[in-house]
């Protein structure tokens, strides 16, 4: 195994920097360039089919601009180029990232008839004013015509993540400019904002969240991704959620493995939900935090009718709902019992809580396997920084390690780090050496836990999670919560079947080509796809 660095990587701050990039809130806004000058842009959905009508959005300090559109796939193909298209700045409200924008739209193209499914990511370059140019960028998604697709794979952008971290504007799911104070997350994120940067494109040398640093005893943790972001004028979050740091991994590895491979946003399983049943096989990769209940509907019919389900992601923890067709995400999260509707009103299952909320009542195990109240963080800041890389195996025999070589008690994983930063996991038990789920998990009959790590809740998430399940954060209960873990599984639903490695990180295994994660994951979608 490659030996770690023993020192924190130097991004050029000061200790007082450093506290800075970790502790205050800093974000994207318009007019933040000054004088360099700036140029943004949105779209009006995330998604299109074949000869639909994108209109896009753009706010710029200079009159005109170029647009370069490539699919950004195995191959990087260019599609559209336009130059001197015209531009201006257009206002912007003060609370843009729960409102939306509001900007006229600046320009409009066709998708092409012939366009492949996928991701398209978008390029304007305008020259500021001092000759030097400045870029912004985007991405839409390319949908699939409906029909059945025998053979290929139905990827699954995590949308509503990339919606609930996206910094854009001053607010998202996390923090915020809303509240009298001006400094409170905000339940209610619109779609109506320029992604934030980090999200669509990064260079190589930006650092994933889990720790890639041998801390030596006493260190203090430190979060080097948050640190290099405040560093180079990124995003906050850009390696908490985004096309970049998680989807696009997964798309890039399938092409070049020889898979045929199709791309959706969350909002069609939400509004389309018929998307699925043209295909065998649904992935689902990354950070993958939030859903609404439609969109599990989907995936429940979906398996339960036969459809086979790989979900290579972590931290399936919160219920959202979409408002105003789809341009509004929201999730009231730790506020939901004191401010969400919902409950006052209306049915509380729809709340936006935690899904293991006992009023919600549809834990993620019943869709996925596994719990992020069972799971949550390893591997980085003071979350088991010094633990375990990958998932300990404990059954071998497995179909999905077929060809690996992996013993009982191997590691998969530990070279490129597939462990973390968030996970899911299950209430378990031990017997004879082997780990099955406890009587009380809601486990699917059948479920076979193949993999187990250890993760915690933290200071934050602990008390959360004790008085949601248990209804305070007493000590009995909290000694409850705090320990944790981070599974990959495998059970049958219905007619079809379910494969959950839950960890966010599985898809670093696939950027750092690690030939065992290859393997796992050609496996896994070669039963589903029925290569056998």
């Amino acid at each position: 195994m490659t030996e770690l660095p023993k020192d924190f990587p130097d991004f050029g701050l000061t200790p007082d920097q450093r506290r800075e990039a970790v502790l205050s809130h800093y974000y994207e806004r318009p007019g933040m360039d000054g004088a360099r000058g700036e140029i943004w842009c949105y779209s009006d959905r995330f998604s299109y089919g074949p000869g639909e009508t994108v209109r896009l959005q753009v706010s710029s300090t200079v009159p005109s601009f170029s647009m370069e559109i490539v699919r950004d796939g195995a191959d990087e193909t260019k599609i559209l180029e336009k130059c001197g298209l015209a531009s201006r700045w257009q206002d912007t409200p003060d609370q843009c990232s729960v409102e939306g924008c509001g900007w006229d739209t600046s320009l409009e193209f066709g998708v092409g008839e012939n366009w492949p499914s996928g991701a398209y990511r978008i390029r304007l370059t305008a020259e500021c004013r001092n000759g030097t140019p400045i870029q912004c960028y985007h991405l839409f998604i390319v949908l699939p015509r409906s029909g059945r697709k025998q053979g290929r794979i139905l990827q699954v952008a995590a949308t509503g993540t990339w919606l609930a971290y996206n910094t854009w504007g001053g607010s998202n799911h996390y923090e915020g400019i809303t509240g009298p104070n001006r400094d409170l997350y905000s339940p209610v994120v619109s779609t109506q904002r320029p992604w934030c940067r980090g999200f669509i494109v990064l260079p190589p040398e930006a650092p994933r969240v889990p720790l890639e640093v041998a801390m030596p005893p006493m260190a203090e943790p430190r979060r080097p991704h948050q640190e290099w972001a405040y560093a180079s004028g990124h995003s906050k979050k850009y390696a908490s959620a985004g096309w970049a740091s998680y989807d696009s991994h997964f798309f890039r590895f399938a092409e070049r493995a020889g898979y045929d491979v199709d791309l959706a946003s969350q909002h069609e399983l939400h509004f389309s939900p018929e998307i699925l049943l043209d295909y065998d096989c649904a992935v689902f990769v990354g950070h993958d935090e939030y859903w609404t209940w439609e969109m599990r509907d989907a995936v429940d019919a979906f398996v339960d009718q036969g459809g086979h389900v790989a979900r290579f992601a972590g931290n399936f923890m919160w219920q959202a709902r979409l408002e105003e067709e789809g341009r509004r995400q929201v999730c009231y999260k730790y506020r939901a019992r004191a401010e969400d509707p919902a409950y006052r009103s209306g049915d509380v299952r729809r709340a936006t809580n935690s899904w293991e909320a006992p009023e919600i009542a549809r834990p993620g195990v019943m869709t996925f396997g596994l719990n992020a109240t069972n799971g949550l963080y390893a591997g980085w800041a003071d979350r088991a920084p010094r633990g375990v890389r990958g998932f300990p195996v404990y059954r071998p025999d497995h179909w999905a390690f077929a060809g690996t070589g992996l013993f009982y008690g191997d590691v998969l994983g530990a070279e490129s780090h597939i462990y973390g930063y968030e996970v899911d996991g299950l209430d378990y038990e031990i017997r004879n050496g082997l780990p099955y789920p406890s009587p009380t998990s809601g486990a699917a009959s059948g479920l076979e836990v193949l993999a187990v790590g250890i993760a915690n809740l933290g200071d934050y998430d602990g008390p959360f999670v004790a008085e949601t399940l248990f209804g305070d954060a007493s000590d009995a209960n909290l000694e409850k919560v705090k320990r944790s873990n981070g599974m990959i599984v495998n059970f049958k639903r219905g007619e079809g079947e379910v494969f959950h490695a839950g960890s966010c990180e599985w898809v670093a295994g696939l950027l750092r080509k690690d030939a065992m994660v290859e393997r796992v994951t050609c496996n896994v979608l070669n039963r589903y796809l029925g290569r056998r």
